[in-house]
């Protein structure tokens, strides 16, 4: 049976991402403008205070004339509060029509970017499709030396075909209505994956240890499987002699944990390592795609994927999922904003 789509459609989620950066944005520029105009006003409120003072002078060490000083500098604080009040209304309202009409461009390159990808992934598929299935006929009834070279074609092409998917993947919106949903424990996916990455770790004599604990969460379960493969592939890619992968319950959400003793990630790349193509090692292992992906499917799960130090010493990444009943809530959330 055909689970059902999770969470409010990818439009719905441009909305509400669209909304969040306008009001950061007009929230930014706000916050300036106060700023700059509380400094004025402290400015205005001392040059008062001095003229104030310089004029009362022979009368301030009475109490009749701390109090007229106390009384006149109260009256200039509430008239530059009810200038201050209309002025930060009027900027409120520029700054999000600034807002708006700044990230309006940005958001439209944005899209343009993803549709690009999109394209030009779609228009690779065919020929990609072409040669594979050319290659495969041919080798038939081709010699031995003209078999491995078609056989190497073939690899070459599934590879390729394999790319062309994640940049498809990649240049969708991560949006809860891109998945496919159902309750799942991620006991089963980090079990399945590390069974399948099983062998890369044994050929490249990687103790591969596995520590599934029950963590129950709605989600697309292909698609968290390849977020745990992937992040095995680059965990062996990079260790010593040991990887390990956990699911466990953490407060409100669940998470799947790969430890490697490697070398390790500086602080200055753990965000960079998330970027399309980028690569840790120039050995050509590896797409660059892997852990782009892998932030997309937390993204579109609502939830993160980050990277610290290892207890083992190398790199540890976690991707923390909302549990069931978390998720739950949240969609219902997404649903009000957009209702």
């Amino acid at each position: 049976m055909r689970s059902k789509r999770c969470g409010v459609s990818a439009t719905a989620s441009n909305q509400v991402d669209r909304s969040r950066l306008i009001l950061r944005a007009s929230a930014l520029y706000l916050g300036i403008f106060v700023c700059v105009l509380l400094a004025l006003n402290a400015g205005a409120y001392a040059f008062m205070a001095r003229e104030y003072g310089s004029l009362l002078a022979p009368a301030l060490g009475t109490p009749e004339g701390s109090r007229a000083l106390a009384t006149a500098m109260r009256r200039v604080a509430l008239t530059l509060a009810a200038l201050d009040v209309p002025l930060v209304a009027i900027v409120a309202a520029a700054s999000y029509a600034l807002a708006r009409a700044t990230i309006a461009p940005l958001q439209q390159a944005r899209e343009r970017e993803r549709r690009f990808a999109a394209d030009a992934a779609h228009a690779l598929r065919s020929p990609l499709t072409a040669i594979s299935a050319i290659a495969q006929a041919a080798r038939a009834n081709a010699s031995v030396e003209s078999r491995n070279a078609f056989e190497a074609i073939a690899n070459s092409v599934r590879e390729a075909s394999a790319v062309v998917s994640d940049l498809l993947t990649l240049a969708r919106n991560p949006a809860p209505g891109a998945l496919h949903c159902e309750p799942l424990d991620l006991a089963a996916v980090v079990t399945a994956s590390s069974h399948d990455t099983q062998p890369i770790a044994a050929a490249r004599a990687i103790r591969l240890e596995v520590h599934a604990g029950s963590a129950i969460v709605n989600g697309d379960q292909r698609r968290l499987r390849e977020l745990a493969r992937n992040l095995l592939e680059n965990a062996i890619r990079h260790a010593r002699g040991t990887v390990s992968i956990a699911s466990q319950r953490n407060g409100r959400s669940c998470e799947i944990v790969v430890d490697d003793d490697g070398d390790g990630i500086p602080e200055t790349d753990r965000q960079r390592v998330f970027e399309r193509f980028y690569q840790r090692t120039s050995d050509g292992s590896g797409t660059g795609l892997g852990l782009a992906i892998v932030r997309w499917i937390a993204r579109a799960h609502q939830g993160t994927v980050a990277v610290s130090a290892a207890p083992i010493g190398g790199a540890r990444f976690v991707a923390s999922i909302p549990s069931h009943g978390e998720r739950s809530s949240a969609e219902g959330v997404w649903e009000r904003l957009n209702a």
